[in-house]
């Protein structure tokens, strides 16, 4: 499959900016979680309340992601870039000022999911796949991964430290700026096959590609495991600071969990995407899962205090986004790159799908029995369940025409 940019972006630049990138609006996203209590104090809102809107967030982003990946696919991710940067300023100022639940779901939920859906990961790795060789492709998109998790590792102290100097609200505001500087990094990703006025010329229409890809078991079945990791992380990333809250830690502990999550996924992810060169993606992908079925099991049995809570988030910081690179370069490796946004945003749309349900879930179950041991059993159920239906998936390239045989 050749590149479809006429000459393909240099590739510390794609590295760089498009990192940049990621990091600040997965950095900004991770930390909604710090949110959560000082939002619903200040309303008289139900926890309930304010998982709904994440998890409504989620679903946006995933909705959002499939079309903002055929998009980015058929006119270039720079035009995608501009119009979500000013949709994440817009959508913090919303949830900033939001006086109701329904405003409140309609500014974090659907603004920002739509956002993140066009500054996040498969319109950075469709530049990716784009520009770099198939060689090096999924060491670069753990690379992006990485920049991701650095992200939260930087950002997730610094909305602490907005909150407690500024104010929730102001601190939102302030967030809604930085977002902004998204633009200026997405001049540098302008690619120059998508510069004119005509789409990219392509060997098959998003309707052939979309019947293939869902004929095919081993997208079902990568689809399958990325529902587990939305619910599982979504679940931690905005439950987390609540449930040690609630057992007496202190918010500091929780604003360092998270830290150390996005600490230790810099080095989980580039580590993925290094073994995805050399390695079956599918076994990558299986050992994670489990691993986090184990991590999980340890961490709710073991006497909770601020340093098995460290431990428990240094750990699955390993496992936290290290699904993303191995993902989304099997499926690179199966379907090829021409289509990789837009099949890339219908795998994240099964991932948003297990985040909606693991952050609502987390909020609605809660509310019902005071507790988080309910959803703290279907995580570790589900990351057995991922492990073992990751095990089949074919990583070898599809055979299209009338030889193809999706088995």
């Amino acid at each position: 499959m050749t590149n479809t940019t006429k000459t393909p972006l240099p590739l510390a630049r794609i590295l760089v900016c498009g990192g940049l990138i990621v990091t600040l609006s997965m950095g900004i996203r991770h930390g909604f979680g710090l949110w959560l209590q000082p939002i619903t104090q200040a309303n008289g809102w139900t926890r309930e309340a304010f998982a709904l809107a994440i998890a409504v967030q989620n679903i946006s982003w995933g909705i959002a992601g499939i079309f903002a990946g055929m998009a980015a696919d058929r006119f270039g991710a720079f035009r995608v870039l501009l119009v979500c940067a000013a949709l994440y300023a817009l959508g913090l100022f919303g949830m900033a000022h939001a006086t109701t639940p329904l405003m409140f779901s309609l500014s974090t939920g659907v603004l920002l999911g739509m956002a993140q859906a066009g500054t996040t990961y498969a319109v950075i790795f469709g530049v990716i796949g784009r520009n770099v060789s198939a060689e090096r492709r999924s060491w670069a998109m753990g690379i992006a991964a990485a920049a991701g998790s650095f992200g939260q590792f930087l950002m997730v102290p610094v909305e602490g430290f907005l909150i407690a100097r500024f104010g929730w609200q102001e601190a939102l505001v302030i967030l809604g700026a930085a977002a902004l500087l998204i633009v200026p990094l997405a001049f540098a990703l302008r690619e120059p096959g998508f510069t004119g006025a005509a789409p990219v010329k392509r060997e098959q229409t998003i309707a052939q590609a979309l019947a293939e890809a869902f004929k095919y078991p081993s997208f079902q079945l990568l689809m399958a495991g990325y529902f587990v990791c939305g619910f599982q992380v979504v679940f931690i990333g905005v439950h987390l600071p609540s449930y040690l809250k609630d057992h007496g830690l202190s918010p500091q502990v929780a604003s360092y969990a998270l830290a150390l999550v996005g600490l230790f996924n810099v080095f989980g992810t580039y580590i993925a995407g290094t073994l995805g060169q050399r390695m079956a993606k599918k076994n990558i992908l299986s050992f994670i899962y489990f691993a986090r079925a184990v991590v999980i099991t340890a961490f709710i049995l073991a006497p909770l205090s601020p340093l098995s809570v460290y431990l428990f988030a240094a750990t699955m910081g390993l496992l936290w986004l290290s699904t993303v690179p191995p993902t989304t370069a099997a499926v690179a490796s199966i379907f090829g790159i021409q289509h990789l946004s837009m099949l890339g945003g219908f795998v994240f749309f099964s991932h948003q799908i297990g985040s909606f349900l693991g952050v609502w879930l987390g909020g609605y179950l809660y509310d019902r029995t005071g507790s988080y041991d309910v959803v703290w059993m279907i995580t570790i159920a589900l990351g057995v369940f991922a492990g073992l239906v990751n095990l089949p998936v074919k990583e070898a390239a599809i055979r299209r025409g009338a030889a193809l045989k999706a088995t």
